[in-house]
């Protein structure tokens, strides 16, 4: 017997980064200051990250494109893997934005399935939501209180854990 179910995703909405905490608004503009360093010739899509931790330390990164495609990094996974290499203190919050040499960027912009994977997985391993906030250049701002509500269906299997 099939059952029809429903998943429910809580986020906030917000007309304008002005609107958002102090804390969200300053991890926006390193996220956006990030940018500048981002290697992207191919897609000239420029993308920034910014983690702020528990004991107060902000990581940044930036995507890095490669002629040799797919051997590029996105922002999201260049901050989280440079985060656990140095570093021990919970990830309390997460900024991503993005803007574009072509156009400007007047909506969230998300992550793809893979760095979402890579998210929730460094969520689960420190037993603890990292709230992420997701905005272009302009426009709407969606803050999400855990990375389970961007990926309710993530990969993962019980014999993995431990």
């Amino acid at each position: 017997m099939s059952m029809k179910k429903s998943i429910h995703i809580e986020f906030q909405s917000f007309q304008s980064i002005k609107e958002v905490s102090d804390i969200w608004f300053d991890l926006f503009i390193k996220a956006q200051n990030a940018t500048e360093n981002s290697f992207s010739p191919y897609s000239e899509f420029r993308v920034g990250c910014c983690l702020l931790l528990e004991n107060g330390c902000t990581i940044h990164g930036y995507n890095q494109e490669n002629v040799a495609f797919p051997s590029g990094l996105c922002a999201e996974r260049v901050a989280l893997f440079k985060y656990g290499t140095e570093h021990t203190s919970p990830i309390t919050h997460m900024a991503i934005t993005a803007k574009s040499l072509n156009h400007i960027t007047s909506h969230p912009i998300t992550s793809c399935g893979g760095c979402l994977q890579v998210m929730i997985e460094f969520e689960k391993r420190q037993k603890s939501n990292i709230s992420v906030l997701f905005a272009g250049e302009t426009g709407e701002v969606l803050i999400f209180e855990s990375i389970s509500n961007l990926i309710p269906f993530a990969f993962s299997d019980p014999d993995f854990e431990r």
